[in-house]
């Protein structure tokens, strides 16, 4: 039977080759379905308090809200095997954001319009709280159109039936669109003009666009004849994404406001890239149209939710807590093989509130409050000095399933090395600099899923440099030596960004969600984010250490470290 599946993995990248039409985010040979089979029974890389399913593969998360006090998250799944394929959206509720109890899938191909695969969508409440998806459907010509369901009983607050409309596809790939890049419609917004807009992503060539669509019921939609944005050489917009921030305050806003004390915020996926950026700026309500402030970066090289392993991205409106919640998928970092192997792939980010940062030119992002009730065990640092090539280990916590908080404070940034002008791509200045590289001011911060001997490792960590009269901090996640593995297709990619911060006013924090082969880091108090998937050999359960580190040749000081062990999420399958 591995012999079986091996091949046919072969075969479905030839077919690839050849030209075969599959959905472009992934891979995909639907045979492989019906060869899987697992034999894993040793399952140290499923998370313990990270959302997912029993088995199989997911991807995207779609159409999240909250209705009637029970939160709802939907996302793509096989369920059939552990790669892309058979595509239908499961539906997850919970009433903390915490745990979660599976429901039967919500929506699943059963009408001419979507025979082919329900891919990804929003949802939308409208007027007397009634929730709307609108989704992807492939037809039988395998044409990209939108569709439509409502819930068949809003009295059952799971939502647990979905009906699909007879008026399906309510927006087809007309007047010059690409029939195979016309997908993931936004939550809807309405204007003051009384007619709902939403958005669909596309590309003409290599540029990347919103199709913009109006409608007075929701259901009868007109495309607009310009999009509401787009982009030369980005290719393809996936999983667009278009919300207000306030100016003024951290509180979260329904997606129809639109008022002088907002500012837009419009993400998209790139499907060549991988990547997500996202622009902050101004919607043009009677020209229709999103205008980014000056200097905001339109192409792969602008702010990211996430500059790590995190895509596919969704947000929220959570009118319990006036809040925005940000929905994200982690891939694997292995190979296909290996998901059949053990029976499952991917996982969803920690839902993370966002906002827009004082300085108005970027957005932050923390784990939601809730995450905290799992906190168990707690271990205090406080003010201990970290002197030049010093590694202490953080002792008493479950490092293998654990949340962690440090501050670190400089004493002197005279000796910072000085910026190279030519070193204007973090990644790559963080994967040349890795943790083992000595440096002036750092690298120092965390080793993570580390085993006894150092080994193993997964290093989150700062460096500062000096340019000209001011200072520049980097932050990485170097992955080079997260596990003893030796394998090709294992992706140990070191993933960085620079810091807006300034280490000669404010202490470097950085915050790391340990979860078996999930680290979610967050530096700057959420100004940057980085999402790393490791596979220790040898740091796995109680084998794994959590370490703070300094291999700089200036003594730091962490001015306060607070970890806790993290208890099990409770999700019933």
């Amino acid at each position: 039977m591995a012999f079986n599946v091996v091949w046919l993995i072969g075969l479905c990248s030839l077919l690839l080759s050849y030209g075969v039409h599959v959905e472009a985010s992934h891979k995909v040979c639907l045979d492989l379905q019906s060869y899987e089979h697992t034999t894993a029974t040793h399952q140290p890389f499923r998370t313990g308090y990270h959302f997912q399913p029993a088995k199989n593969w997911i991807n995207d998360p779609n159409g999240p809200m909250i209705y009637k006090g029970i939160y709802h998250l939907l996302y793509q799944y096989n369920p059939k095997g552990s790669v892309w394929g058979n595509i239908v959206w499961a539906h997850t509720t919970s009433t903390d954001l915490v745990n979660w109890v599976h429901h039967e899938p919500a929506i699943y191909p059963s009408i001419e319009s979507d025979i082919n695969g329900c891919w990804s969508g929003s949802t939308t409440i409208l007027p007397g709280a009634k929730p709307a998806i609108l989704y992807t459907g492939i037809d039988p010509q395998n044409r990209q159109v939108q569709n439509i369901a409502f819930p068949k009983n809003l009295s059952d607050p799971f939502l647990r039936e979905w009906t699909k409309l007879p008026q399906n596809p309510l927006m087809t790939p007309i007047d010059g669109i690409n029939a195979s890049s016309f997908r993931d419609p936004t939550t809807a917004w309405k204007a003051p003009d009384g007619k709902w807009r939403v958005i669909i992503g596309s590309k003409t060539g290599r540029r990347g666009k919103a199709i913009l669509y109006k409608s007075k019921d929701f259901i009868k939609w007109d495309r607009v004849n310009r999009p509401l944005h787009s982009s030369k050489k980005t290719g393809m917009w996936e999983c667009p994404d278009f919300f207000p921030v306030s100016v003024k305050s951290e509180v979260g806003l329904d997606t129809s406001v639109i008022t002088p004390d907002v500012k837009h915020v419009l993400k998209v996926s790139l499907d060549d890239t991988k990547h997500e950026y996202y622009t902050i700026g101004t919607y043009k309500l009677k020209k229709d149209k999103y205008v980014p402030n000056k200097g905001s970066i339109d192409d792969d090289s602008g702010l990211r939710y996430d500059y790590g392993k995190f895509y596919a991205s969704k947000t929220f409106f959570d009118n319990s807590k006036n809040r925005r919640i940000l929905w994200g998928w982690v891939n694997e970092s292995d190979s296909e093989h290996d998901a059949v192997k053990r029976g499952w792939a991917g996982v969803q980010a920690i839902p993370r509130n966002i906002w827009l940062d004082k300085s108005g030119k970027q957005l932050v992002q923390w784990p939601v409050e809730e995450i905290e009730k799992l906190h168990e065990k707690p271990v205090d640092l406080q003010s201990t000095e970290l002197k030049k090539g010093s590694v202490i280990e953080v002792s008493g916590v479950t490092a293998s399933q654990a949340d962690v908080e440090v501050s670190f404070a400089l004493s002197t940034l005279e000796k910072a090395e000085n910026m190279d002008p030519s070193w204007k791509n973090p990644q790559l200045l963080c994967s040349q600099k890795g943790a083992s590289v000595k440096g002036s001011i750092g690298p120092f911060g965390l080793l993570v899923l580390a085993s006894e001997g150092l080994e193993e490792q997964t290093s989150i960590f700062f460096r500062v440099f000096k340019d000209q009269e001011k200072y520049v901090v980097l932050m990485c996640s170097d992955q080079s030596r997260s596990s003893l593995r030796k394998d090709h297709l294992l992706d140990k990619t070191t993933y960085g960004a620079f810091l807006d911060v300034d280490p000669q006013h404010e202490e470097l924090s950085l915050r790391s969600l340990i979860d078996h082969s999930i680290v979610e880091s967050f530096g700057g108090k959420g100004k940057v984010c980085i999402t790393s998937r490791v596979y220790p050999e040898k740091a796995q359960y109680d084998k794994a250490h959590l370490y703070v580190f300094n291999n700089g040749t200036e003594n730091i000081r962490v001015s306060k470290l607070s970890a806790w062990s993290m208890k099990k999420a409770q999700i019933i399958y």
